[in-house]
C-alpha cells in the first residue's frame, strides 16, 4: 500500500483555524478533497490545497504506485503549532501591548485504498449469497405467530 505525505512549515495562521479546514477533508478521496478546498471560504484552504497536491505528487513518485489517483485518499490531515512571532503594539499613555503572530505547520498524508475484490459464491456458501436471512425468533416471526393465534 502506497503512503506519502507533504508538510508546509511556518504558514501564517493559527493551528486552530487551520485545524477546522483539515477536518473537512480528512478521510475523503483526493479529488473530492480538492473540490471541497476550492469552495471553502477560508484563506488557509488555498495553502492546504497546495500541500495536498504535493502529497499526491510524492505518492506518484514512489515505486509501486499503480498510477490511479482515484484510489488515493486523505488518510491524515493535521495542523501543528509553529513558532510565534512576538511584536509590540503601541497602547495609550506610553504603554505597549504584546501581539503574538502565530504560525502553523500543515501536514497532509495520502494513502492508497486497497482494491475491493468481489467474492465468488460457491454452492452451499451462505455468506456470499445476496440477501439477508432473518432469525427465527425475530420481530417478524413473533408478529406472524400473533396473527395465527388470533385467527385460531
Amino acid at each position: 500500500m502506497i503512503e506519502a505525505q507533504a508538510t508546509a512549515r511556518g504558514i501564517r495562521t493559527s493551528a486552530q483555524k487551520a485545524g477546522l479546514v483539515c477536518e473537512l477533508i480528512r478521510g475523503k478521496g483526493v479529488n473530492q478533497a480538492l473540490a471541497t478546498l476550492q469552495f471553502t471560504r477560508k484563506i488557509i484552504a488555498r495553502e492546504l490545497a497546495k500541500v495536498l497536491r504535493s502529497a499526491v505528487a510524492n505518492a506518484q513518485q514512489q515505486e509501486g504506485f499503480g498510477g490511479d489517483v482515484e484510489r488515493l485518499y486523505v488518510s491524515a490531515c493535521y495542523a501543528n503549532q509553529g513558532p510565534s512571532m512576538k511584536r509590540v503594539r503601541p497602547a495609550p499613555m506610553g504603554r505597549a501591548y504584546r501581539v503574538t503572530k502565530r504560525t502553523a505547520h500543515l501536514t497532509v498524508r495520502v494513502a492508497e485504498r486497497p482494491l475491493q475484490i468481489a467474492r465468488v459464491a460457491e454452492e452451499g456458501d451462505a455468506a456470499a449469497k445476496p440477501g439477508r436471512r432473518r432469525a427465527a425468533g425475530g420481530a417478524a416471526a413473533k408478529k406472524t405467530a400473533r396473527k395465527a393465534a388470533a385467527k385460531a
